[in-house]
């Protein structure tokens, strides 16, 4: 390892959680464009930590490309999940956080406070506790008269006495590395669970002479981990206000937070509009100006101009739409380029599907085009600029610029009409 890496991560990942009722692992769901672990991974990432090792179950272990990945090849709890971390971390003398992959919510910052406060104390483990006034069943964190941590105790293992402690366990921690694989080799499973308790580790810790800390996280809601279905939409909820909020401070106009979902890969430029029960996925962008309208749907791959406009009910994947440009009212634009100051009139469609397996066929419509209601445009074609499209049209021709095409059930198109009625504008002289 480089003497220059100070903190590497462990993320445990290799359970199943049986309380989401799903097939699929609680920390592989998705959550507001990313797994539920991705999220964890980039707190990991954020506060510092090289390397990060993932601890999967060996159904799991391909889930992690480009990731080193540690194989827990038997449930026999979280003691042994980190264990199984060892061989990946041999050499490494900094410190090691130890994460949870169903705690979306805790940001990087937290972990560097957690971080520094460990080093402060100079302590060989310190936990991120957190205080709740609701009834949860985590570990509570025993502390002794000096205000060191003593041990942490499971509910299911904890007196009447210790229950009533207010300070709970987040399953987060950072340990100097010399004393996590000493404690972890003196687990057993001699408790309600049968299993080898991480937790068991801070007793052991304290045993031998070294000191246990805990740091308490001000904020609850960050600490929540991921357990139920019900959990996972809160979740969801805290990330989307976090994401609207740091838009609406960098100049963006949310008109309503609560029904407008952003994934976190979206770019918005400062003075750009979105309006209510819209939702737009990443990579995207938005300039500035740009204006996204309720019930909107804009997929990853998607750029929308500066001051240009998504209507009401319009869907628009992997296309660009020019500056100025209008897509108003209930239209799918897909796989498609509008150029620029051109308006799609309501009920548009780019029908566009794979050839021979090979990439989606593209529209392309150019700049100043007038399109009609209710018109398909067949890809691949191209519409040139200043063309206009009569109502209830399907291109399957490309138009030439400046001209009028359209009058069903057969494209007909009358080439330089749009000119010959109009005149050139002056900017194409």
């Amino acid at each position: 390892m480089s003497e220059s890496r100070d903190l590497a991560a462990v993320v445990m990942a290799g359970g199943l959680g049986t309380r989401m009722r799903s097939s699929l692992a609680k920390h592989l769901h998705p959550l507001l464009g990313r797994r539920v672990v991705d999220w964890v991974l980039d707190a990991a990432r954020g506060a510092g930590a090289d390397p990060v090792v993932v601890v999967a179950s060996p159904d799991t272990a391909d889930r992690y490309e480009g990731m080193t990945v540690a194989v827990q090849n038997e449930p026999l709890g979280t003691g042994d999940a980190v264990a199984s971390a060892r061989l990946a971390l041999q050499g490494f003398e900094g410190d090691v956080l130890v994460l949870d992959a169903a705690a979306p919510l805790l940001a990087a910052h937290y972990l560097d406070r957690l971080v520094g406060e460990h080093r402060g104390l100079g302590a060989a483990v310190t936990i991120l506790s957190f205080e709740s006034t609701r009834p949860l069943p985590y570990g509570r964190v025993v502390r002794g008269a000096d205000g060191d941590v003593q041990s942490i105790v499971e509910e299911k293992d904890a007196t009447a006495e210790q229950r009533a402690i207010r300070e709970l366990n987040s399953s987060i921690y950072v340990f100097r590395p010399e004393a996590l694989w000493d404690a972890l080799g003196k687990l057993d499973a001699r408790n309600a669970q049968g299993e080898l308790y991480l937790t068991d580790t801070i007793e052991h810790i304290v045993a031998a002479g070294g000191r246990a800390g805990a740091w308490l996280c001000p904020d609850e809601e960050a600490t929540l981990g991921i357990n139920t279905r019900a959990e996972l939409a809160i979740a969801a909820a805290v990330l989307r206000d976090r994401i609207n909020e740091a838009h609406m401070l960098a100049g963006v106009t949310i008109v309503d937070p609560a029904t407008t979902w952003i994934e976190p890969d979206v770019e918005i430029e400062a003075d750009a509009t979105i309006q209510p029960f819209s939702v737009i996925r990443g990579p995207s962008r938005i300039e500035a100006g740009a204006e996204i309208g309720p019930f909107a749907y804009i997929r990853p791959g998607t750029t929308v101009g500066s001051s240009a406009k998504v209507g009401t009910f319009v869907e628009v994947k992997a296309s660009t739409i020019g500056a100025r440009s209008k897509v108003p009212h209930s239209s799918y634009i897909g796989d498609a380029e509008i150029g620029e100051d051109t308006n799609i009139a309501a009920g548009n469609i780019t029908a566009n599907f794979k050839h021979a397996g090979g990439p989606k066929a593209r529209t392309r419509i150019g700049n100043n085009v007038r399109t009609g209601v209710d018109n398909v445009f067949n890809a691949p074609v191209e519409v040139g600029d200043d063309a206009w499209i009569a109502p209830g049209t399907v291109i399957t021709d490309d138009v030439p610029e400046g001209s009028l095409a359209g009058f069903p059930p057969r494209q007909v198109t009358k080439e330089g009409w749009v000119y010959e009625k109009r005149g050139r504008r002056d900017d194409d002289n």
